[in-house]
């Protein structure tokens, strides 16, 4: 069963017994969820609907299905074994104080093992009940022991025929979850399956399933939890009034286990990736690396994400490099990354049709950063290997301040570093490297701080707000010139003299489209639209497509400033804390014959564009 018809049934299956489809989130995550540890990117399916398990109402009902992109990293040196991936989706239906165990249990089972050839909407994966071993909450000092789903798997087992002897209590590392110190939490059921068909259906003890799970030979197919209690600092203080579930399955893992294969690079999701990465690593764990790498870093780049030293940016920076590292040239062609691009579109065309559409935005980033790296990277291994060879005073472990210097000079992330030391058996001083890191990042904000606040030199002169609100309406006309492609504003600084825009885009504007975006904004001059404000909650704030600063933080009552009559039919919005003019036609200056002139664009760093424009006759 290919990868498409296993998402495909899922989605029918749970639309049939009440669940709203709803579209994954973007990998990335907003900076703000309303709840701790929150993370750059979306690492579970559970992830985008926090807010609605902590009691918000979700617009489309309290039963929801979807399949989630997730990516997650802290299992970054498992990359290259059987079954873990940084980029991966996650299968979950949710019951949003609906129903609760028995009936997700149920499901569970029934999806897993329902007949591939029942009819539409009862369809499941036709796993054999017999190869399925089960693990439950076995309790602590914080909660009781899980007997209630327990008992619904025993009943299950015994309608079916299924020995019962394969449920499993284990301890809170293994089934139990939460989300911090305060906040829902609760036990989970888990659902194994015998992938090796090693055991004949028989029952294992308890120490033979462990054994079996660390070899592999049974693997996790899906996920129940209950979030039935509530924390407060820490401690269990009693039941939520509304219990809710969070269902999941990697669909990786489900691929691996129903196409007959031992590892998910082989399932239809990868393996026409891993073919082509055969060619560029001699190693099978260095080609499955490379095929999981660029699939993730394919998947950022299309969530608007560009390389960076920070934050987001450094991930996708990190996955592209440690890839390349793993080449025996320590280089990727343009022409390999545009096949390995192109293979992926196909792939994943029908659940994710952007893919096609900027695939060539995708291969231009791909390639421009793996061109950056390679040229540092042949000065970076002589410069290593200099090192390694004859500067090591300690010469068992790179010092922090060698380590540092690869990083800040070369490129080399502290990952590449280690690696290759460990490839000649030496150590990495890597906390005196973090350290170094700290102190420079600090240096870095404190110079940060000094810049003018939200990018106005004056906020009270009256040509700095005319060019704050132009900036508005060139925001809007590079988008309605250049597409939605291009990841929206990183940065602005405004005087009496000029304004500056950098934006998110990987080539240099034409001179007819810097003509267009000229006319566009002119055009909104002479139209003499309204400028209004509206405060909301950031809730509706964000619910009204205006667009707002990445990495902003913004408070929870936000101001919307929106340039035309009403909000629907605005030319612009933006979330934004002013000032602003009150009519376009201030723009055009006091006798109104001033127009919007770019007087220069230009690239400042990889993948971000810089504009220059003025207010003039």
């Amino acid at each position: 069963m290919n990868s498409i018809e296993i998402r495909q049934r899922f989605l029918a299956f749970f639309e049939k017994r009440g669940h709203a489809i709803i579209p994954s989130a973007s990998l990335v995550t907003p900076d703000e969820q309303g709840v701790t540890n929150s993370t750059l990117f979306n690492t579970a399916g559970m992830q985008p609907l926090v807010p609605y398990l902590l009691g918000k109402p979700h617009p489309a009902g309290t039963r929801l299905v979807d399949v989630q992109k997730c990516l997650r990293t802290v299992d970054l040196d498992e990359v290259g074994d059987a079954t873990h991936a940084t980029f991966f989706e996650m299968l979950g239906n949710w019951s949003l104080g609906d129903y609760f165990k028995k009936e997700a249990i149920n499901w569970s089972y029934e999806f897993l093992t329902n007949s591939t050839s029942a009819a539409p909407g009862d369809q499941g994966l036709g796993l054999d009940p017999n190869r399925l071993y089960i693990t439950v909450f076995e309790g602590d000092a914080n909660a009781t022991r899980d007997n209630e789903a327990a008992d619904i798997w025993r009943e299950i087992f015994r309608a079916n025929g299924v020995d019962e002897n394969r449920i499993y209590y284990m301890g809170a590392d293994k089934n139990w979850w939460e989300a911090g110190e305060n906040g829902p939490c609760g036990p989970d059921t888990e659902m194994y399956y015998d992938v090796s068909n090693s055991f004949g259906g028989k029952a294992l003890t308890r120490e033979e399933f462990i054994e079996a799970d660390k070899s592999g030979k049974v693997v996790e197919v899906w996920n129940d939890v209950f979030m039935q209690y509530e924390k407060k600092n820490g401690k269990i203080v009693g039941n939520l009034p509304k219990p809710s579930v969070d269902t999941g399955a990697g669909l990786e893992r489900l691929a691996m286990t129903l196409q007959g294969v031992d590892n998910i690079y082989d399932t239809d999701l990868l393996a026409s990736v891993l073919e082509l990465t055969k060619k560029w690593s001699l190693s099978l764990r260095g080609q499955r690396i490379l095929a999981d790498h660029i699939r993730a870093a394919t998947f950022l780049i299309n969530d608007g994400i560009i390389p960076s030293n920070t934050d987001r940016g450094y991930i996708l920076r990190r996955l592209i490099r440690r890839a390349i590292i793993n080449t025996t040239t320590k280089k990727i062609s343009d022409k390999d990354i545009s096949d390995v691009v192109d293979s992926l579109a196909t792939i994943y065309k029908t659940s994710y049709p952007d893919l096609v559409k900027n695939s060539a935005n995708i291969k231009k980033v791909l390639g421009d950063e793996a061109v950056k790296f390679s040229k540092a990277l042949e000065f970076g291994l002589l410069r290593f290997e200099k090192i390694t060879g004859f500067e090591m005073t300690d010469k068992d472990q790179i010092s922090a301040q060698i380590a540092f210097d690869l990083y800040q000079n070369y490129g080399f992330p502290i990952e590449s570093t280690i690696e290759m030391a460990e490839e000649r058996n030496l150590k990495v001083d890597v906390a005196g490297f973090n350290r170094l890191l700290e102190e420079h990042q600090k240096l870095s904000r404190v110079g940060a701080e000094k810049k003018f606040k939200g990018g106005l030199a004056d906020s009270s002169d009256e040509m700095v707000v005319r060019y704050h609100t132009a900036t508005h309406l060139l925001h809007q006309a590079l988008h309605d010139v250049l597409g939605e492609d291009v990841a929206g504003q990183k940065g602005s600084n405004i005087t009496t003299e000029r304004l500056r825009f950098d934006f998110a885009c990987t080539t240099k504007m034409t001179d007819e489209q810097k003509m267009k975006v000229e006319k566009i904004v002119n055009d909104k001059i002479r139209a003499k639209l309204p400028v209004n404000k509206v405060a909301m909650d950031r809730d509706e704030a964000e619910k009204t497509g205006a667009r707002h600063f990445f990495g902003e933080k913004y408070g929870d009552k936000i101001s919307i400033y929106y340039i035309g009559t009403t909000m629907e039919t605005a030319y612009s919005k933006e979330f934004c804390g002013g000032p602003h003019v009150r009519n376009t036609a201030e723009l055009a200056g006091p006798d109104g014959k001033w127009r919007f002139r770019i007087t220069k664009e230009e690239a400042i760093s990889q993948g971000v564009r810089r504009i220059k424009a003025v207010l003039t006759e």
